[in-house]
């Protein structure tokens, strides 16, 4: 399931992401890789804020849809 519809508050671990080479690498930056695990920590309309890393970082809808998780 993408980001965008996965529950709040659960350890998840990205399976695959679907977005662009460019997008891939900059997610990779930020600490957003296959296998990593990341975790909604709350949705602000159509943005999820996610904890990745010990890090906070907040999602648009678009690339929360790329990103599937299980």
């Amino acid at each position: 399931m993408p980001i965008a519809l996965a529950p709040v508050g659960q350890d998840l671990k990205v399976l695959k992401i679907t977005a662009d080479e460019e997008t891939k690498r900059h997610l990779e930056d930020i600490g957003i890789t296959v296998n990593s695990v990341i975790q909604v920590i709350s949705r602000s309309g159509r943005t999820s804020i996610c904890l990745v890393k010990n890090s906070r970082l907040a999602l648009d809808s678009n690339l929360s849809m790329k990103i599937l998780v299980a």
